[in-house]
């Protein structure tokens, strides 16, 4: 396989599907979400929630260069800032596109509790395992709650969430999820399935944690016309 870094046309190519899947879904954005970067220029300090707290369109493969099975398109709705007490908000919700074959790295986060939520499409596989007290992956039993019902499966157990469950994942807990083979809203031959993401404050430094040497935000070849602003590129407020 021959691995390639990310390229703009593929995160724009990526934003599009995104929003027509959405869109098939009934998943409305709010307007920012369709705006191109000219849609930007004179936007002031009014849109410095979107900008400080990393709303918006969200494509990476986090340095995998490998983006059709190690990434991630999704679209940041609401969040918070923990180190900011301009935005005292304590959760967090995202719309992801989950294409089949595509994941993100197996990791967990320090503090972030967060529920998965399948939107429709497909069905979504989620793996979780259980961490020991030096962050590293453990066997044994681990409670989880699966629309209020507490259950108990094996470490390492893989959960499908039909259209309309959803999974609570606890802090500390290694997870992947991602849309199941065969099941999905089919686009050329892909199947699509859209999970929600409601979550505590979702703080993308400092709060994953990795078992690979990636990067959460890795740089993108400019291979194509930019068309819109990714949540961690937006210009200040009044320079773009």
């Amino acid at each position: 396989m021959a691995y390639q870094p990310l390229n703009r046309a593929r995160v724009e190519a990526s934003i599009a599907t995104a929003k027509t899947v959405f869109r098939q879904f009934q998943a409305v954005l709010p307007p920012f979400a369709a705006w191109t970067i000219q849609d930007w220029e004179g936007r002031g300090s009014e849109f410095d929630e979107v900008r400080d707290c990393a709303l918006g369109w969200d494509v990476t493969d986090f340095g995998s260069r490998d983006f059709p099975r190690i990434g991630r398109t999704l679209f940041t709705l609401r969040n918070g800032h923990i180190r900011d007490p301009r935005y005292p908000k304590s959760y967090a919700e995202k719309l992801i596109l989950d294409p089949e074959g595509q994941r993100a790295p197996a990791h967990f986060h320090r503090t972030k509790r967060e529920d998965i939520i399948n939107r429709g499409g497909g069905n979504i596989c989620v793996q979780l395992t259980r961490t020991d007290g030096e962050d590293r992956p453990a066997k044994g039993n681990l409670d989880v709650v699966i629309d209020g019902c507490r259950r108990t499966i094996a470490s390492g157990e893989t959960i499908r969430l039909t259209p309309g469950e959803s999974l609570c994942i606890p802090p500390r807990t290694i997870h992947q999820f991602w849309g199941e083979e065969g099941t999905g809203y089919r686009i050329d031959g892909v199947g699509y399935t859209v999970s929600g993401e409601v979550s505590s404050v979702c703080d993308d430094v400092a709060d994953n944690f990795f078992f690979a040497d990636l990067v959460r935000y890795p740089t993108i070849v400019e291979d194509a016309p930019r068309l819109h602003y990714l949540c961690n590129e937006y210009p200040k407020a009044g320079s773009a």
